[in-house]
């Protein structure tokens, strides 16, 4: 495995830590803060916010430069502003410094897999990819955990200091391991901004802010899930989200593999369609004892093979565009949080059992089915794909 890309493994352990394990904190937050966990929750809304908004401005401003400064700039950012937030005294600025470390996540992830792409070997650009979200999914195994433990066991400050730490190392990582690549962005910064004229852009925003809201309309609810469905202890929960992280690592790989091996919005159709089987299967067998252990390890694997194939159609529709584009998914996925957590908490005020939210899942995951089935075969051709399908045809007729 290439050095290179190893650091931008440890870029995305980092942003993955950073992200999943404020959910875990939580209630040691609001104690702390002595605010009640719904309002601690908005630590969670304002970082999504922050990746939303930051995405695409950090890579208009930073479009021009060489990949390697931008990544390394990006990191310093992430080091900083989490560690702020590790010593902010009081909610308000808890809130500013977290929405700050939530802008570089989305660039981090444009630029990276731009980059993963660049240093992959032909044919393999997919599981490229997947070796940097391998960062991210091994987080969630261990990263999440360990953050988790320090946060009830000591502080959750120690937890952010200990995030701000992985962003040091690495920014070490990409100095050492990264080569200087050339920036591949030639002309006016603004330029950029013409991938969203494209009615195609926005359709795949649609699809990835839509279908990837089946995940987190389960992943948001799964402690409850967990212990008033499937009938598990809160002391069992540690279990399953392991076996969810493990899934994950799994799935990403698999993701990488099948998006190589035919074409990313071929495998993003499989992907979606394989959540919402899941998800319904999840629904109807959940309270059978030890199901559980069974399906947190399935879901968590279905769920993630979805990352590398939907950078790479995100990549494929954006030739000359390719950063923003990967930034902007990065974007629409936080967005799919939104939704999730959101329309999967909706039967749940109107008096449904927890397990109402895997429906929610199932249908937000049919959506993506559906927006992916009308970019595929209703005529419309990603671009770099049509670039390909001509040089094909070129080596043919030569």
């Amino acid at each position: 495995m290439k050095k290179s890309l190893i650091s931008l493994a440890f870029g995305s352990f980092a942003i993955g830590m950073t992200e999943f394990t404020m959910m875990g904190i939580l209630p040691d937050i609001a104690k702390d803060l002595n605010i009640d966990i719904p309002t601690a929750g908005h630590l969670i809304a304002i970082y999504a916010l922050g990746v939303v908004i930051g995405a695409p401005i950090l890579v208009l401003f930073t479009a021009k430069y060489p990949p390697k400064k931008v990544l390394l700039s990006l990191m310093f950012l992430f080091l900083v502003f989490n560690g702020l937030f590790a010593v902010a005294p009081h909610y308000v600025t808890l809130m500013l410094t977290r929405f700050m470390a939530g802008l570089p996540h989305g660039a981090f992830f444009g630029v990276g897999s731009v980059v993963a792409t660049r240093l992959a070997d032909k044919g393999k650009e997919a599981q490229s990819i997947a070796v940097m979200f391998t960062g991210m999914t091994i987080a969630n195994l261990l990263g999440v955990p360990l953050g988790t433990y320090l946060g009830h066991e000591y502080s959750w400050r120690m937890t952010y200091f200990l995030i701000s730490l992985c962003g040091a190392a690495t920014m070490l990582a990409i100095y050492f391991w990264l080569p200087a690549l050339a920036t591949s962005f030639q002309g006016k910064v603004v330029k950029q901004l013409n991938y969203f004229k494209s009615p195609l852009a926005w359709i795949l925003i649609a699809m990835i802010s839509v279908g990837t809201g089946g995940l987190f309309a389960w992943m948001s609810y799964i402690a409850p899930l967990m212990t008033e469905v499937a009938g598990l202890t809160s002391k069992e929960l540690p279990i399953i989200m392991v076996l969810v992280g493990l899934g994950m690592v799994v799935g990403n790989l698999l993701g990488g593999k099948l998006a190589d091996n035919t074409t990313p919005i071929k495998a993003s159709i499989l992907c979606f369609l394989s959540m919402a089987v899941c998800l319904l299967l999840v629904y109807f067998t959940i309270h059978i004892p030890y199901t559980a252990y069974f399906w947190a390890f399935v879901t968590g694997m279905i769920s993630f093979t979805l990352g590398s194939p939907l950078q790479m159609v995100l990549i494929h529709s954006a030739k000359g565009y390719e950063t923003i584009a990967a930034a902007g998914g990065q974007a629409s996925f936080n967005l799919g949080n939104t939704f999730g957590a959101y329309f999967g908490g909706l039967p749940i005020v109107y008096g449904f059992a927890y397990n109402s939210p895997l429906l929610v899942g199932v249908i937000l995951a049919l959506g993506g089915v559906g927006i992916a089935c009308y970019v595929a075969y209703s005529g419309i051709l990603l671009p770099n794909e049509m670039a390909k399908k001509e040089e094909e045809l070129c080596a043919v007729e030569c």
